[in-house]
């Protein structure tokens, strides 16, 4: 499994790579972003180009992974922009249609490795024309934007509703390199991490517990041992490697039957 999290501190991003963490995230995407997750208990970025090359720079093993803006009249120059200030990977979110996605691909070329964020209805709806594209590196699921979009109660709503197997379904086909979502720290996060495993996924994004909600290297040094917790999912994924595909059916409905509990409990 490869880990994703986000920072445009370079003393947190050199933590993070020393910690086992494999993709280094500057957040651009701004576009749109503030008033369709308007009141949830989200992060929105205020990272900037200038923040690449910071992390870029610090770097050794881990890749500079940058969201840009979904595509408009501006793409071209913030894509340029961020290739030019070494950007390794370059991640297209909030697309609609194949054309949005040919664009990127077209613009970055082969300057750089081209992720997908699949977290509209209609890019769901849209996949194969979209995977028949050339040139997409990756695809990482994005629950919280795809329930939003189609108007349901709860993150995790699209794993019980079959959306995200009969994605992973589809990369599985293609022989596509793709992710779902976050993962909290364990134990919390294991049945999930079982449902990754099952579905061959090969990312996932940490989510902010892992970091205590802090921001700042001090408050994420001192808020726990990253490096251990990572060792630890290591670990849990590693014991799973000889689980029969029953044993991870048997987790799948704990999972369900755990977003269930959730769901009844916020409706």
């Amino acid at each position: 499994m490869e880990y994703i999290s986000i920072t445009n501190d370079q003393k947190v991003a050199k933590y993070f790579e020393e910690c086992g963490i494999d993709y280094i995230m500057v957040d651009l995407e701004t576009l749109g972003k503030k008033k369709r997750q308007k009141g949830l208990n989200t992060v929105l970025s205020n990272h900037s180009i200038r923040d690449v090359k910071k992390i870029k720079d610090v770097l050794s093993t881990s890749k500079c992974l940058v969201r840009v803006n979904p595509i408009n009249k501006r793409s071209s120059t913030e894509i340029n922009k961020v290739i030019d200030n070494g950007a390794d990977i370059l991640m297209l979110p909030f697309f609609k249609r194949k054309e949005e996605v040919e664009t990127f691909v077209n613009l970055v070329d082969n300057r750089a490795d081209k992720f997908l964020l699949l977290e509209t209805p209609q890019a769901l709806t849209r996949v194969d024309e979209i995977l028949a594209l050339d040139g997409i590196d990756a695809v990482h699921i994005g629950l919280n934007d795809l329930s939003i979009g189609l108007g349901l109660d709860f993150l995790y709503e699209p794993f019980i509703g079959g959306l995200v197997e009969y994605l992973a379904l589809k990369f599985k086909s293609k022989g596509m390199k793709f992710g779902i979502g976050g993962v909290s720290k364990l134990p919390k996060g294991e049945n999930i991490l079982s449902e990754h495993v099952r579905l061959g996924s090969n990312m996932v994004i940490l989510n902010r517990d892992f970091r205590n909600h802090e921001e700042s290297y001090e408050g994420i040094t001192s808020s726990g041992d990253l490096k251990a917790e990572i060792q630890k999912i290591n670990d849990y994924l590693s014991s799973l490697s000889n689980a029969s595909e029953m044993e991870l059916l048997n987790t799948k409905a704990k999972f369900f039957k755990e977003i269930k509990k959730q769901m009844h409990e916020i409706l």
